[in-house]
């Protein structure tokens, strides 16, 4: 009888224990209903992005080629200055006494020119009268010539004295603004050392490099999209130059482009995108960017990614490789190929291997 009972209630405990794993086994799972985006790559408009930095396409290190004293800086970093404009004193007694022996050597020159020019044409009236001879006239020419070249000779003494005032009151070349002072009063000026810096305002140019796979699509005059990374700022230009040479640039080429328009907020020296349109071509397909709207980006620490979707509809996070940054999409080096979907919204907490119902 006992065993009967013991049988009884192992039998009851697996019918028991079957039914709940058939009742677990039945219950759905809910679909997370999210919406999403295809991988952005267009080969209507396609393009090759690169980093550039802006610069003023008019700047100067002003420095002097005499030695002397600094006596005064006449301007300060961020002042505005216009072309001609005195920038920097430096000592020039010596050249104010040379200077004066200049002057006195010119008198004397002048005086030796025309009393010889006044000898010279009373002997060429004497000898027309066959008063003089032609020894005395060739003698009387040769003084006059020598007088007159006396003369020449210390006015270009006189221009060159003057010259060397120029090294010693260095002026701006051009308009613009001062970005650094190298000296202050006291200090002693070399020749060749920098005194100040000047960037011209007026004009802004970018200069960006490029990869050896890219730059044979780069046309010269090719109008580009940039954007001011600090300001979010959309600009347009065009290519201007295109070096054809990475010898001195680490394997990559120099490209300058021209802004269009610019306004107070656009300084020297900010980092830029810069994207060139180029054909749709098979050979540069394969090298084309792809993007992703930056808001879908997963971020746990150093690591970047997005959720995307199988055949099955099933959610999985991918780590990716992020490039440059663009406006509000961010450039994928590796982890997406194109046309996949990855997901830009839900409705739920996402994880990997939840069940998706796309929007």
């Amino acid at each position: 009888m006992k065993k009967l009972i013991a049988i009884l209630s192992i039998s009851t405990l697996i019918i028991t224990s079957c039914g709940n794993d058939k009742k677990e086994q039945v219950t759905p799972q809910t679909a997370i209903v999210v919406k999403v985006s295809g991988v952005s790559e267009n080969n209507n408009n396609s393009f090759v992005t690169a980093s550039g930095k802006i610069e003023s396409e008019n700047s100067a290190n002003l420095s002097t080629r005499m030695m002397g004293y600094v006596t005064k800086v006449h301007v300060n970093v961020g002042q505005r200055v216009s072309a001609g404009q005195l920038v920097v004193s430096i000592n020039n007694t010596d050249l104010q006494a040379k200077k004066a022996q200049v002057e006195a050597s010119i008198l004397q020159a002048t005086a030796a020119y025309t009393n010889a020019k006044k000898d010279y044409d009373r002997f060429v009236a004497l000898f027309k009268q066959q008063s003089a001879s032609q020894k005395e006239l060739d003698d009387m020419t040769a003084r006059y010539e020598m007088a007159k070249a006396g003369l020449e000779g210390a006015k270009q003494m006189r221009n060159e004295v003057l010259a060397q005032f120029s090294y010693s009151n260095i002026t701006a070349p051009f308009s613009g603004i001062v970005t650094n002072t190298f000296v202050k009063e006291g200090d002693m000026a070399n020749p060749g050392m920098p005194l100040v810096s000047i960037e011209g305002a007026s004009k802004l140019q970018i200069t960006a490099m490029i990869s050896e796979n890219s730059i044979n699509t780069i046309k010269n005059g090719m109008p580009v999209n940039v954007l001011v990374k600090s300001s979010n700022t959309k600009l347009t230009g065009k290519v201007s130059e295109i070096s054809l040479s990475a010898k001195n640039t680490a394997g990559q080429y120099l490209v300058k482009i021209n802004l269009d328009k610019t306004d107070k907020n656009i300084l020297a020296g900010m980092f830029v995108n810069v994207q060139f349109p180029i054909q749709n071509e098979s050979n540069v397909a394969a090298n084309q960017p792809i993007l992703i709207d930056e808001s879908a980006l997963i971020t746990q620490g150093q690591l970047k990614g997005v959720y995307v979707i199988d055949n099955n509809n099933t959610a999985f996070l991918r780590w990716l490789r992020i490039g440059k940054n663009f406006g509000n999409q961010v450039e994928i080096l590796s982890g997406l190929s194109a046309n996949e979907r990855y997901i830009i919204a839900a409705e739920g907490k996402l994880y990997n291997g939840a069940l998706v119902s796309v929007q």
